[in-house]
């Protein structure tokens, strides 16, 4: 089976060196192995991805020299796909609107004797809108009370039944444990869908086979194979690579103003410079 991998960037803000290592990772798997190699651009969130990043992220590519095969994904102009799953997940019983701000959730989750984590350190939904009864979520979504959309793990795990695993790049298979995650947000009004829902709709939809991307989200994985058979799309492979590093051991990142590609283009480092530090680091 041919290879198919991907790059997946959110368009926030300009590239880093981060961010061609990631590329450069996922594209060397492709064409050493004369798969493809696809460009997406998850842009689901309108209130923090903007078109001039959108823009400086192909021409930061082409720059180094990656090319990529097909058109270019843009989230944003597929929501009723996105819609459509929801509503199938709805129409089965494993997605229930809530109604709890962060705040609520925060002062809920502060009460309890020792406040339980998501694997990305942010505090798990204790569930309270969960069993809500249909006339009260119909009452309230009629009221234009706002809302986003959980999925119910410990019903979705009863419907797929099997225990679940994926297999890892030099790690062999991984149990899968998506109960870690509680509730998770699969849309809400300022994102019509989550990461968690495009990302592992997209793959399957592209038929990607090999997914690459940091060690941090290795943790995600675990919820996407769940999302993966409630839905019966294919399982692909996982790469989860090493995340580049500041003088200070942070890893790269937007928020932290690491240096674009654009700011090391201005200051003179060719392509093959910035592929040589993207790759030694």
């Amino acid at each position: 089976m041919s290879i198919v991998t991907r790059f997946a960037p959110s368009p926030t803000g300009y590239l880093h060196l981060g961010h061609a290592a990631s590329a450069l990772f996922a594209w060397r798997q492709a064409r050493e192995a004369g798969g493809r190699f696809l460009l997406r651009l998850e842009d689901i969130d309108p209130t923090r991805c903007r078109p001039e990043y959108a823009a400086g992220i192909l021409e930061d590519l082409a720059w180094l020299g990656l090319d990529w095969d097909g058109p270019v994904r843009v989230q944003s102009e597929h929501l009723a796909e996105y819609r459509a799953v929801l509503d199938a997940l709805g129409a089965r019983g494993l997605v229930y609107p809530c109604f709890c701000t962060r705040a609520a959730i925060q002062r809920e989750v502060a009460e309890a004797a020792a406040a339980p984590h998501a694997p990305d350190g942010s505090l798990r939904y204790p569930g309270t809108c969960r069993g809500l009864s249909a006339d009260e979520r119909r009452s309230r979504i009629a009221a234009g009370a706002p809302h986003a959309l959980r999925l119910d793990v410990e019903a979705a795990i009863r419907e797929v039944g099997t225990p679940l695993s994926f297999a890892e790049a030099g790690r062999g298979r991984i149990v899968c444990t998506p109960e870690q995650f509680g509730d998770v947000v699969l849309a809400r009004r300022d994102a019509p869908a989550s990461y968690h829902l495009c990302v592992t709709h997209d793959d399957a939809l592209q038929g990607v086979t090999l997914v690459t991307r940091g060690i941090d989200l290795l943790p995600a994985t675990h919820l996407h194979r769940l999302l993966q058979a409630l839905m019966g799309w294919p399982e692909p492979a996982y790469a989860h690579h090493r995340l580049l590093i500041d003088a200070s051991g942070r890893r790269l990142a937007k928020r932290d103003r690491a240096a674009t590609l654009r700011a090391l283009r201005a200051e003179g480092c060719t392509p093959e410079a910035v592929r040589g530090l993207a790759q030694s680091q």
